[in-house]
């Protein structure tokens, strides 16, 4: 397995020099000669709008000395993620980079890389987000069961605005739409209280034994109108009315080929269940040169017309843009890459569920979350403690938003989601965003301090990167100290070698005080007000962590707070001390943790099949059945991938929900080996909601099996044990590398605020706040009252009550 190889692994990540930090998104490799193998890790997650113009790629690589096989070296290499001049690619580029090194070779640049030393690369992307929000995604037609054209553009009916004066919908991702002369229907009614009494039965081939006995029935056939009768996916009965014409429907399908269309959503009523309409469709879409077919029934098959409908738009039309963005990247190595691991080096990518999958099964669809689900899997693999089982909250404070998760031994899934006005089915690890980060620009506006939602950007960026940009979270950070010009890249300027400019971020921060103070009959001091939007922009960072946990029943002060991202260091103390958390994590690679969590990940393989029956003491036998036949194809799946038996996990899940409601839940049984699930819907249903409707009967939409390859046996010892062993070192300020006056909430100015370099610390040093700790991509501020621990991976820093 390659996993219990020690070798290389690269985890790049695309990036960009925003605000807090130069390399919010850097790449971490870690090397160790053995078998003459390579394992490459790579990330490539781009930020969307406007942050698109100083994108930088950085690997950080780490390797045997030769002389001492025991300590390591590092090497940094950090390059442009668009640079058409030099490369073609830039994690391509990056590749080769290292390659020389580890090889001490020379290797053309742009030339085709061998993948003979790669043993795995593994590849996170916002590339399919960045379409989505900028709505640049691929041209496609939507085919729709005749009748249903303006099914997708009425959606759902909800009102999320429904107090503006002028609401503007989302135009719909589709170009055009042809209507598909086809209809199947469901035998029966659902609020029929005698379903299961009046339902068409079926023998084991699928012939009708029973024909239908309820309301609607026509007197005379095996259901309440003419059509051929068969039996769904889901054991429902399905009444085909209208078959799709070959003929018509290859014709209609010409008209769109010659119109320039390659990508086709497919959508019909009851798919789900009766997908064989689809298939036709997308067999002869297929046949006459379309490259992009997206069948709803084959993405999702679940019920719900409208959000299956969506889903599958979507994945029309982001699809051939990642493919385009992987093809360009393929065409760097040889032609074994592709192959997979059989023939050579194997490519994984992230998923927005926080799952490795193949390249079969990578798509639009499941790459909405890809980037920052990395970081997701980063904190939560290094920060839990099986044993302790604190709850963690994840705090991703980026250049222009902030993302927040929660992790509680599972990741935390959510199977509808909305991202730029479209609703999407599809599984996706339940991320929280606010627009708040270190470009968000500081106004003051109806006598109020604002941070957000606008942003800086890039491209001017904030004040102080030279360029005359507006006032950023950034700025008032420098000014308050908390940002060192003299640890700072000096990138900024015409000629990309100066440093930050304190000057600029202190003039316009002077006027816009002076228009406070006017506007207030007050005096309030420069630090005063510049910190007072430091404390407006912590608050909206807290807002949804408290979404997460106050608003579901979790008390937020019995969390553990792991900080990531570039700017995360910087507010992580104070964001802590307002949610009323004691424990603070920040990993070494913290600003680097969506690759870092590449590594660490884990292969996932799941199937799916809808169901539509009652949970009962009859049925259960044979949703079991269905489950432990899925189970098997799960595991025979993995094994083909490379897993053995006993890496593979597995997880067996129904999504149920009481009869006369639409809101079903994922449940997961107990892991007690009974798999009583009612008890586990229950329980689930009461946390959300904070009821259980006794009465009412419990229906089974549809059953569900996830299989986990895992990555690694274990990760080791945790950072909390570590720390209980650890024999502590009080280092003093006398150690610190440079006093630098910084601005603090109730001290106000502590102008001989020590200065640490990380690199410089030893396992087992405690810093008492007030503090910075600097390393090569980061700053760290520790506010008075904390107490900072560095432990082997993480510091692990606490707050007084």
């Amino acid at each position: 397995m390659v996993v219990n190889r020690q070798m290389i692994n690269f985890w790049l990540l695309d990036g960009i020099d925003d605000v807090n930090n130069f390399e919010v998104r850097r790449s971490t490799i870690d090397y160790e000669k053995r078998h003459q193998k390579l394992a490459a890790t790579e990330a490539a997650a781009a930020y969307p709008s406007a942050m698109k113009e100083e994108i930088s790629l950085g690997f950080k690589r780490s390797y045997p000395d030769p002389e001492n096989h025991r300590e390591r070296k590092e090497i940094v290499v950090k390059l442009l993620s668009q640079d058409p001049g030099n490369y073609s690619d830039a994690p391509t580029e990056g590749i080769r980079r290292v390659l020389e090194i580890v090889t001490e070779q020379k290797i053309p640049r742009n030339s085709v890389l061998k993948t003979d030393k790669i043993d795995y690369i593994r590849l996170s992307t916002t590339v399919a987000t960045n379409a989505l929000l900028e709505r640049k995604g691929h041209k496609h037609a939507l085919l729709i069961t005749h009748g249903f054209k303006d099914l997708l553009l009425i959606g759902n009916q909800s009102r999320p605005k429904i107090f503006d004066l002028n609401i503007r919908r989302p135009p719909p991702l589709y170009s055009t739409i042809v209507e598909v002369d086809e209809r199947v229907t469901l035998v029966g009614y659902t609020s029929d209280p005698q379903a299961e009494e009046h339902a068409i039965q079926f023998d084991q081939d699928g012939k009708v034994t029973k024909a239908y006995s309820g309301k609607g029935w026509d007197g005379e056939g095996s259901a309440e109108g003419p059509g051929y009768i068969v039996r769904g996916v889901s054991g429902e009965a399905v009444r085909i009315m209208k078959r799709p014409n070959p003929d018509v429907v290859k014709r209609d399908l010409q008209k769109l080929y010659d119109d320039g269309y390659r990508s086709l959503a497919i959508v019909f009523v009851h798919s789900y269940t009766f997908p064989d309409h689809e298939r036709l469709v997308g067999d002869l879409a297929r046949s006459i040169g379309f490259t992009q077919v997206s069948e709803s029934a084959q993405l999702l098959p679940m019920i719900k017309m409208v959000p299956r409908g969506v889903s599958s738009t979507a994945d029309a039309y982001l699809t051939p843009i990642l493919r385009e963005y992987l093809d360009g990247f393929f065409k760097g190595f040889d032609e074994k890459l592709k192959g997979g691991h059989v023939s050579g080096a194997r490519v994984e990518f992230m998923g927005s569920d926080g799952g490795l999958v193949d390249l079969d099964n990578f798509s639009g669809l499941k790459s909405i979350l890809s980037g920052p689900a990395g970081g997701v899997v980063g904190y939560a693999l290094t920060s839990w403690d099986p044993k302790k089982k604190h709850p963690i909250i994840g705090l991703d404070v980026g250049g222009t938003s902030t993302d927040v998760s929660r992790f509680d031994g599972r990741y935390e899934v959510v199977y509808e989601t909305t991202t730029a006005g479209v609703t999407i089915q599809s599984p996706q690890l339940d991320i929280n965003t606010v627009a708040a980060g270190g470009g968000s620009c500081v106004t003051f506006r109806n006598g109020l301090f604002l941070t957000g939602p606008e942003s800086a950007g890039a491209e001017p960026g904030p004040a102080c990167y030279r360029k005359g940009g507006p006032l950023a979270v950034t700025d008032a950070n420098l000014l308050l100290g908390r940002l060192i010009p003299d640890y700072f890249p000096k990138i900024f300027g015409k000629s990309e070698k100066e440093p930050l400019d304190v000057e600029a971020s202190r003039v316009a921060f002077e006027k816009l005080a002076e228009e406070i103070n006017a506007s207030h009959n007050g005096e309030l001091s420069l630090d005063e007000v510049v910190y007072g939007f430091i404390k407006v922009a912590n608050e909206t960072m807290c807002r949804p962590i408290r979404a997460l946990t106050e608003a579901r029943g979790y008390a937020t002060s019995k969390h553990i707070l792991a900080s990531f991202g570039g700017a995360g260091g910087q507010h992580a103390c104070e964001i802590a001390r307002l949610l009323g958390i004691r424990t603070i994590l920040i990993h070494r690679y913290s600003s680097i943790l969506s690759a870092y969590g590449l590594a660490l990940a884990d292969r996932v393989y799941e199937l799916q099949e809808p169901c539509s029956t009652f949970y009962t003491t009859n049925n259960r036998p044979s949703l079991l059945e269905r489950l432990d036949k899925l189970t098997n194809d799960v595991k025979t799946e993995l094994k083909r991938q490379g897993f053995e038996e006993k890496r593979i996990h597995v997880e067996r899940m129904l999504n149920m929900r009481f009869e006369g409601t639409d809101t079903a839940l994922m449940v997961l049984a107990a892991p007690d080996g009974n798999e009583d699930y009612e008890d586990a819907f229950y329980k689930a249903y009461r946390s959300e909601f904070g009821f259980v409707l006794e009465t009412k009967s419990i229906i089974v939409d549809d059953i569900k099996v996830r299989g986990i390859g895992k990555t690694f046996d274990n990760l080791g010892e945790s950072v909390y044990a570590e720390v209980a062993r650890l024999t502590t070192n009080q280092v003093d300020k006398s150690k610190a590398d440079s006093m630098y006056s910084v601005y603090f909430d109730h001290i106000s100015r502590v102008d001989d605020t020590p200065v640490f370099l990380l690199d410089n610390l030893s396992i087992g040093d405690t810093l008492e706040g007030p503090a910075m700790i600097i390393d090569r991509t980061q700053t760290i501020v520790l506010v008075p009252g904390a107490r900072a621990v560095l432990t082997s991976k993480h510091l692990y820093i606490t707050l007084d009550s």
